[in-house]
């Protein structure tokens, strides 16, 4: 939900929102944002698991974190996400605030209030800003859109049922359905 605009926010203006208060800053505008329900931590919460063990199994170099995480997309003063869940694979691009840069791989988990923001607004961001891979995860359609900006394949779709390929790992896929 976009917050009253009385002027265009800035990188100060997220960083010092009253405790308790979260919003994303895209644009110049702040986005309120609802506690998630239950489903919705479930699904990040082993989503989160599986990439992780998958990266610890492979000894691998990228880290997960789940929201909330401050992703500065474009390393500007205007936009701040937090995606539910980011994966990023440039330690470089790691703070204490959190990624200043497009993490290799974000997944969305799509509630109510958010819908038309992860579907619209945040795709465009995401692949603007050099995010390699992007997942819109449903749980009320229970469909998932995969994005591979890398490729020229801009959109599939799967059923929580599918197993998933991950683009940015060939040896790894994932059935939403074995998670919940």
């Amino acid at each position: 939900m976009l917050l009253p605009q009385k002027q265009v926010y800035t990188s100060e203006d997220y960083w010092n929102l009253p405790d308790g208060q979260r919003a994303e800053l895209i644009d110049g505008k702040l986005y309120a944002m609802a506690p998630p329900n239950r489903i919705h931590q479930k699904l990040v919460m082993e989503l989160a698991s599986v990439i992780h063990n998958h990266i610890k199994n492979k000894s691998g170099s990228c880290e997960v974190y789940p929201a909330p995480f401050a992703v500065n997309l474009n390393a500007d003063d205007s936009t701040w996400v937090e995606p539910d869940i980011s994966v990023i694979c440039n330690k470089n691009k790691l703070s204490d605030r959190g990624c200043n840069g497009a993490p290799d791989w974000i997944i969305e988990i799509i509630s109510p209030s958010t819908q038309s923001l992860d579907y619209l607004k945040k795709l465009w961001l995401y692949q603007k800003a050099g995010v390699r891979e992007y997942w819109i995860v449903n749980p009320i359609t229970h469909v998932v859109n995969v994005f591979d900006f890398e490729h020229d394949e801009k959109n599939i779709q799967y059923s929580f049922e599918n197993t998933i390929p991950v683009c940015i790992y060939e040896d790894l896929s994932i059935c939403i359905s074995d998670l919940i």
